[in-house]
């Protein structure tokens, strides 16, 4: 049958269920295993298994050792191991590398993340209800969410590889961009990890008013019920806050900022907008400095921006972070990962690295 794996063994050929083999319960045969859950019958045909060194045969070795009770026979269809796959999510990455050198899209990569993950509610358990990053952002519905204004153009740029890695979800696609994003503009190495689970459906999004606006009465209180309904602290909402240090605010998509400034008149990229910071693709630590001296008028400042130097708990982070970048970077590395996993669902249940 198309969903199996036929194996040799000493005394019969057993038909096996392939998810009966997946690396979670075989460590010694984990890059092998994870090959073979996402070949075709016919691949797997071609591989053979002569060769002690063919992934058909380590995965033959490393069943032999399990005990019979964790060997499965059933006519049923069975799951891919991974909710995506390892090798192609490796290879959509530098994919998307070269895509922010001729697009300069890492502020909107970074942004589409986190608006994905950022619907995460603590106080629900059950998924997909609870929000978060599992791929919603994808769907009409959600990118019509006032806050989401202008996120279709990333979906248009990253569609392409999704396309072309057809084992990669979109959950760990999203995640993957903004994460690389930050990296390749200078920022720090963010300690991901994949194999979120994709909605299936439009009626699976979050409703809207999850995400934090830019202009609330009481900026201070408006963050902390955003960001703590989300499990973050002042910290985080402190460190995520500096990647602003990426990007520019249109007027037209989000009502804020000026139409252009003499940062941005002449691009990368589409021309226009207004930036928090003079080099606007670069990350580092440059928004706390500016926001704190506030001396040009053509970089934008968001009330969400300036009490981060007024308000005495957010304060405490924001000088730190204006006089010390590494410090900025490792607490921004740590938040930007835990945002990423908020409220995702997991195959394999502790994710993997790539």
């Amino acid at each position: 049958m198309a969903d199996r794996l036929t194996l040799a063994t000493p005394s019969a050929m057993a038909s096996v269920s392939a998810a009966r083999i997946a690396p979670r319960f075989l460590p010694s045969a984990n890059a092998a295993v994870a090959k073979l859950c996402f070949r075709s019958p016919l691949e797997l045909k071609s591989l053979g298994s002569s060769s002690l060194f063919s992934p058909l045969f380590l995965a033959q070795s490393a069943l032999q050792r399990l005990p019979s009770s964790r060997i499965g026979y059933s006519t049923a269809s069975s799951p891919k191991c991974f909710a995506s796959d390892p090798e192609e999510l490796k290879v959509a990455r530098e994919d998307i590398k070269e895509l922010l050198k001729t697009k300069f899209c890492h502020p909107i990569l970074v942004r589409l993340g986190w608006h994905d993950a950022g619907t995460y509610n603590k106080n629900i358990e059950e998924w997909p209800q609870r929000g978060g990053a599992n791929g919603s952002l994808r769907f009409e519905v959600e990118l019509k969410h006032g806050a989401n204004a202008g996120l279709v153009n990333a979906l248009k740029l990253l569609q392409a590889i999704k396309d072309k890695y057809s084992n990669v979800t979109y959950a760990d696609l999203f995640q993957l961009a903004s994460a690389t994003a930050i990296e390749e503009a200078g920022g720090p190495k963010i300690p991901m990890k994949y194999g979120r689970v994709d909605v299936s459906g439009p009626e699976q999004c979050p409703e809207e008013g999850r995400l934090p606006d830019a202009g609330p009465p009481s900026p201070a209180a408006h963050l902390r019920d955003v960001f703590y309904r989300m499990g973050l602290n002042d910290k985080e909402i402190v460190a995520l806050s500096g990647a602003h240090t990426l990007g520019r605010s249109r007027p037209d998509r989000s009502g804020w900022g000026k139409p252009e400034t003499k940062y941005t008149k002449d691009g990368p990229g589409a021309p226009g907008g207004q930036s928090w910071t003079v080099q606007w693709l670069k990350f580092d630590n440059s928004y706390f400095k500016d926001i704190k001296e506030r001396r040009d008028e053509d970089l934008l400042v968001l009330p969400t921006d300036a009490v981060l130097f007024e308000d005495p708990s957010f304060k405490e982070y924001a000088e730190k972070y204006a006089v010390d970048q590494d410090a900025f970077f490792r607490d921004y590395a740590e938040a930007h990962a835990k945002l990423s996993n908020l409220g995702a669902k997991f195959d394999p249940p502790e994710g993997f690295s790539i």
